[in-house]
């Protein structure tokens, strides 16, 4: 059986940089050499593309070792580093002026995090390219990457969301005074700030005075033109994974108990003491209820092969606050986005399968 060839892509231009490194390199080893034939694709952070040589290695040593999950400790100069690649464009498409080793890819895995990779960017240019890849279209991720378009999206659908605000940085800077009044008008402390295009947390405060407040706006307007403002609940901080594409389905749900007072970058990838705890500790009808929620939100940004659900659940209200849908969750063996599917049934392997699976049966509908 010809194996598949699949370009599996990582690095990019965003803050979640390193997370994307790990995921990959899972990723990679978690694809079986009898079925894959895979070719590393690196993007480094000031957006120049990398290919033949040791790519992984290459951009793990370049990279800010503190920020690693799981710690820097196997990182070292690679023995065959990469080099810089033809554009984006020639290597995807295969043409004369790329390597050779990236030349004919049958699909391509973006393991890539954040924007300029999980925003649709990638996606629209693999779509340009006719090259099938793993995960949600260009719509689907720039909604899934624009926290207030997204928000936008749940509204229209009747989803359940906290009450929140969208401040422009423009607007911000030009009349800080008159942004924080309306924002205390509408919500209340705490409050979330959040940059409207990030992930994994980075550039997130939670805020409880009016001091704090300013602090995390000036924060979050370092990363982004729009911010995201939400109102704080008492919640527990529930996920759910999903998986297919027209017919999709949703993994038993999870719980993540923080290290520290919220779920920051610093608890999801640096500190070993936040919790998980899988299938997470609710009745048969809630796990029902935030099961099929995931799907309904799923749906609502038109996703498709994959997508990790995060979810507020406020127990005092019996409500499933819906936080966000990741397009592109961390997607190592140790990630919630597999461990719930591995609590569900699916090992890690087999998940890489259905996924490159879906991506190519995607792709034929999209050529016929």
């Amino acid at each position: 059986m010809k194996r598949i060839r699949i370009g599996v892509m990582f690095g990019g231009q965003s803050g979640e940089h390193e997370v994307s490194l790990v995921s990959a390199r899972a990723v990679m080893a978690g694809l079986d050499p009898a079925r894959y034939d895979v070719v590393p694709i690196g993007i480094r952070k000031n957006g120049q593309w990398l290919a033949d040589g040791d790519v992984l290695a290459t951009l793990e040593a370049e990279s800010d070792v503190q920020l690693l999950p799981g710690g820097g400790g196997h990182v070292k100069a690679p023995e065959f580093p990469a080099h810089i690649t033809a554009s984006p464009q020639a290597i995807i498409r295969g043409e004369h002026a790329a390597p050779h080793a990236i030349r004919g890819l049958d699909v391509v895995f973006p393991v890539l995090h954040g924007p300029m990779g999980e925003d649709g960017t990638i996606q629209g240019l693999l779509e340009l390219a006719g090259i099938p890849y793993v995960g949600c279209g260009v719509l689907a991720s720039a909604v899934g990457m624009d926290k207030a378009m997204m928000k936008a999206a749940f509204n229209a659908a009747g989803l359940p969301v906290v009450p929140w605000q969208l401040v422009r940085t423009h607007e911000y800077r030009a009349d800080a005074d008159a942004v924080i009044a309306r924002l205390e008008s509408s919500l209340h402390y705490p409050m979330f700030v959040k940059p409207a295009n990030m992930g994994s947390s980075v550039g997130i405060s939670k805020v409880k005075s009016r001091t704090a407040l300013v602090a995390g706006l000036t924060l979050a307007a370092a990363y982004d033109r729009r911010i995201v403002v939400e109102q704080g609940v008492s919640a527990r901080e529930i996920e759910v994974s999903v998986l297919g594409n027209d017919a999709p389905i949703a993994s038993l749900p999870g719980e993540i108990i923080p290290a520290n007072e919220w779920y920051d970058y610093e608890a999801k990838y640096l500190n070993s003491d936040t919790r998980v705890v899988i299938p997470a500790s609710l009745s048969a009808q809630q796990s029902f209820t935030v099961r099929q929620t995931a799907l309904q939100a799923f749906q609502a940004v038109d996703g498709a092969g994959l997508a990790r659900v995060d979810f507020l659940y406020d127990e005092a209200a019996d409500v499933f606050y819906i936080s966000e849908v990741n397009t592109m969750p961390g997607f190592t063996p140790f990630s919630m986005y597999a461990k719930m599917w591995d609590a569900s049934g699916i090992a890690y392997p087999d998940l890489l399968d259905r996924l490159v699976t879906l991506a190519r049966e995607r792709g034929t509908r999209a050529e016929g």
